[in-house]
């Protein structure tokens, strides 16, 4: 089972709603490359409310992948799309199904 996951809300910047939500949807082949990275999803949660929640392992995969190509395009991209930082949580799985 994976214990290790990360939780990141993203708030989109008025009018940049889409390119925020064609950009997550870009990312999945990134994901999908990443062998640490057990599970990856993006989400809208509203409007222009969007996120990311992804499962690990280990909590070295889950370093890797904060330190990966994923992380990296969206901290580039950033300034461009989101209104506020990204915030990052580091969050531990308890039981899952």
């Amino acid at each position: 089972m994976a214990k290790f996951s990360l939780l990141v809300r993203l708030e989109a910047k008025p009018g940049k709603e889409q390119e925020l939500s064609d950009f997550l949807k870009s990312a999945l082949p990134l994901a999908q490359q990443e062998t640490g990275t057990v599970n990856w999803y993006a989400l809208q949660i509203g409007a222009s409310t969007f996120g990311i929640f992804d499962t690990f392992e280990t909590e070295a995969a889950r370093d890797a992948h904060l330190n990966g190509p994923i992380a990296a395009a969206l901290m580039a991209k950033a300034p461009e799309l989101l209104s506020v930082s990204p915030a990052i949580e580091k969050v531990d799985i308890l039981a899952a199904k």
